[in-house]
């Protein structure tokens, strides 16, 4: 290796190699991965204690956050394949021991922590009391399976033994609310800090301790339930005085302390166990849309067992129409009958058409041409032979005369102007009407007179007579039909 000169401390205006120069200048990337490959080689695991600090939880599932005590602070990450073997929840300002490796972010120049485990510091004496605490109270027989009380199906009143303040309260009326509206108590108490256990105790016993038919409704059930916290905040109801009233409860008990990863020794000494004070609300009452489904369900059912027998009998008549024969089956013997008269029905008009056809083949065959001219020439010579007598037109001409004279002298005898000739006369009022009587002739005053000859005006009182109407035009005079000719040779 070259050592420099003084003439390499002289400032330039451009970056040149020199001469026996072997150290080429690394970039920012380049000694980024060095750094990181020695700080993984040196601390490839160690164990930090330290304070939480900006935890954050990303949407990829990896967990952030600070590690400071009083003088440095060191950055830490959590991949999502580790987050989940986390015992607590991570929070700001809880004291802990983590251990992994220590590695740098190339993107900023910075080093940090990759955790792998993650526990509590300064907690060993106080789980060892918990631990010890329940053994003893599980030798004595408080968490046995026998002593839990079965829960009621639909308990009427239902006592909470909770902070009235919280968020646990609200949650647990919402969830009733929801499912099956009931009546609440609310014991409203301290859940930690000094008192708690005392309050909690007291609000178990004080619900135990209500008569039926009192002015304050004995509960059916209680809950007693918290919110999530550290295992500090939790400790009220590991103590042994809130334990043992839990046990001693005659009114079965459902423990919701904490969240679903939180196990307090009231969980142990309850009858049932929640998760969470929802889901506390949600085991102590069913859902009453489904319990009206379930009623629903078994009225079906009893219509269905109503309807079975109409049902086997339906299947009996089906059973019993099988074994009848089909209609088809029926009618077989008479559709083939059918089918037998309409083919001899069918041959019996072609045998008939082949007979007329014979038939008229047989009268084509005598209907030749020279037998029929021989006919006509044989009735021509009958007609011929025959002649028309002019005495038989003539009698049957005088027979028709004499029949229209006797007709015309019938017309002549009925004719009503026929008297008239022999002096009689008509009389007619002043409308052309033929007057009949003399009274009526008497009330008309002008009247019209006809003779034979004609027409005379006249009068029955001083009316003026009316002008005389012309004569009726002559009544035809029906010809004599002229003597028929006498009929001549027809050819």
């Amino acid at each position: 290796m070259r050592v420099p000169t003084p003439d390499d401390t002289d400032p330039a205006l451009l970056a040149n190699s020199r001469p026996g120069d072997n150290s080429e200048p690394l970039s920012v990337t380049d000694l980024s991965r060095s750094l990181k490959r020695v700080v993984e080689d040196r601390f490839g695991f160690v164990r930090i204690r330290g304070e939480l600090s900006g935890v954050k939880r990303a949407a990829s599932g990896h967990l952030y956050c600070s590690l400071k005590d009083e003088k440095s602070v060191i950055d830490g990450v959590m991949w999502k394949s580790a987050a989940p073997r986390l015992a607590f929840m991570p929070e700001d300002g809880l004291e802990v021991i983590v251990s992994g490796k220590i590695t740098t972010y190339a993107g900023r120049s910075k080093y940090q922590i990759v955790i792998e485990r993650m526990e509590l510091a300064g907690e060993g004496a106080l789980l060892a009391l918990l631990e010890k605490t329940k053994a003893r109270l599980e030798g004595e027989g408080l968490f046995a399976p026998e002593r839990k009380k079965p829960l009621p199906f639909l308990p009427q009143v239902i006592g909470v033994v909770t902070s009235p303040t919280g968020a646990v309260i609200r949650d647990i009326l919402h969830r009733l609310s929801d499912r099956f509206p009931s009546h609440v108590i609310v014991w409203p108490v301290l859940v930690q800090g000094e008192g708690a256990k005392g309050q909690v105790s007291a609000a178990v016993r004080g619900f135990n301790a209500l008569e039926r038919g009192g002015s304050v409704p004995r509960p059916d059930l209680l809950i007693v339930a918290r919110g999530g916290g550290s295992i500090e905040d939790l400790w009220a109801f590991n103590e042994e005085q809130v334990v043992r009233a839990i046990a001693d409860s005659k009114i079965p008990v459902i423990s919701a302390v904490g969240h679903e990863t939180d196990t307090t020794l009231a969980d142990f000494a309850a009858d049932h166990r929640a998760p969470t004070p929802t889901a506390a609300a949600e085991r102590a009452v069913p859902v009453r849309a489904e319990l009206a489904a379930g009623i629903a369900d078994l009225a079906a059912r009893q219509m269905r067992s109503a309807s079975r027998p109409v049902t086997l009998g339906r299947e009996r008549l089906e059973a019993c129409s099988q074994r009848l024969p089909r209609p088809d089956a029926l009618l077989q013997a008479s559709a083939q009958a059918l089918d037998d008269a309409t083919e001899r029905h069918r041959r019996a008009l072609v045998d008939r058409v082949g007979i007329g056809r014979a038939m008229l083949d047989q009268a084509a065959a005598r209907l030749a041409p020279s037998t029929l001219q021989w006919r006509v020439m044989q009735a021509r010579e009958r007609l011929d032979a025959t002649r028309l007598a002019p005495a038989m037109l003539t009698t049957r001409l005088e027979r028709a005369g004499e029949r229209l004279d006797a007709g015309v002298g019938m017309l002549r005898s009925l004719d009503p102007k026929a008297p008239l000739k022999r002096g009689y006369a008509l009389v007619f009022g002043p409308g052309g009407d033929l007057v009949r009587s003399a009274d009526a002739a008497g009330k008309l005053g002008s009247l019209t007179l006809e003779f034979a000859d004609g027409q005379v005006a006249a009068s029955t009182g001083d009316a003026p007579p009316p002008a005389t109407p012309p004569p009726p035009p002559p009544s035809p005079k029906r010809k004599s039909p002229p003597p028929h000719p006498g009929q001549g040779d027809l050819f």
